[in-house]
């Protein structure tokens, strides 16, 4: 679960697990990943209560980086938002999460990264691409230590 402060994600922790999480008026209560099992047909989904983000979490601020590299290495985020500032905070954290590449509802993009033994990196498209160049492709396959690839973008994406 990701959200603001005081959002009520300890409140839904603890009414959906066995697991007491502490509920308090003051930003900030929770401080670290407090972790529940929730039941459901004789499945065990284990759900995290992570400590509040705030605007520029992608960059760092508060606890940032950590509570979005939790929700990164999720198969599912439930965004907990208030309901009398949903419409922004919904928007806010959406801006956060696809910062660091978590996209929430929308497809996957169609780019196949198959390695090879040698030749460098080959960027292929059937389309014009016009979002991003081959420089870029390269740069982002360096911070992977990928230097021998054949990519394959099935539409015009950007980085």
């Amino acid at each position: 679960m990701i959200g603001f402060p005081s959002v009520g994600k300890s409140t839904i922790l603890s009414y959906f697990t066995e697991t007491e999480s502490e509920v308090c008026e003051r930003d900030f209560t929770t401080l670290t990943c407090i972790p529940g099992i929730v039941y459901h047909k004789n499945c065990k989904i284990q759900l995290l209560d992570l400590p509040g983000i705030i605007e520029g979490a992608s960059e760092g601020k508060g606890k940032g980086r950590q509570v979005i590299a939790c929700a990164k290495s999720a198969d599912c985020v439930l965004i907990i938002l208030d309901a009398a500032k949903y419409k922004d905070q919904k928007e806010k954290i959406l801006h956060e999460l696809e910062i660091v590449g978590i996209r929430i509802n929308k497809e996957k993009p169609q780019i196949s990264v198959k390695p090879t033994n040698g030749g460098g990196i080959q960027v292929m498209s059937p389309y014009k691409m016009t979002k991003c160049t081959n420089d870029d492709v390269k740069a982002v396959l360096k911070e992977y230590r990928i230097t021998n690839a054949q990519v394959i973008f099935k539409d015009d994406y950007d980085v």
